[in-house]
């Protein structure tokens, strides 16, 4: 493993990122979400956690990423490259299908492996909300 410690805490970011988006949205239908600026916004910016946190892991801890391949590493990144340099172009559908169908597996996948993070650093770690 990479000298970085900070393996646990990106993963922990992803988690909050992941948890927040679906938090924001619980009760909200496609046409609620379209209809709020605000929550759009939030969530947009949870992807840019995520694909902020998901570069650092690329660069520092390629090794364990390879080790987790049922996560689209890689797909995590170029969203929130889309959200962060083609704004003008954010598909608010595919935003809203990536929350409702990719977020809650993607946060299962994230509590598990930030287990196995932590089982492999010697720390503890707490789940997000």
């Amino acid at each position: 493993m990479a000298s970085d410690p900070r393996l646990p805490d990106y993963l922990r970011h992803m988690e909050e990122a992941a948890q927040l988006s679906l938090e924001y949205t619980a009760d909200m239908d496609y046409a609620a979400f379209l209809a709020d600026e605000i929550t759009q916004k939030a969530v947009l910016f949870n992807f840019v956690i995520l694909g902020e946190a998901v570069t650092k892991l690329m660069v520092k801890h390629a090794d364990f990423l390879a080790q987790h391949p049922q996560v689209a590493w890689r797909s995590i990144r170029d969203m929130c490259n889309q959200v962060a340099h083609g704004y003008f172009t954010i598909n608010t559908e595919v935003v809203w299908r990536t929350v409702q169908s990719a977020l809650p597996d993607l946060l299962a996948e994230l509590r598990a492996i930030t287990a196995a993070a932590g089982q492999a650093t010697g720390q503890a770690l707490t789940a997000t909300s």
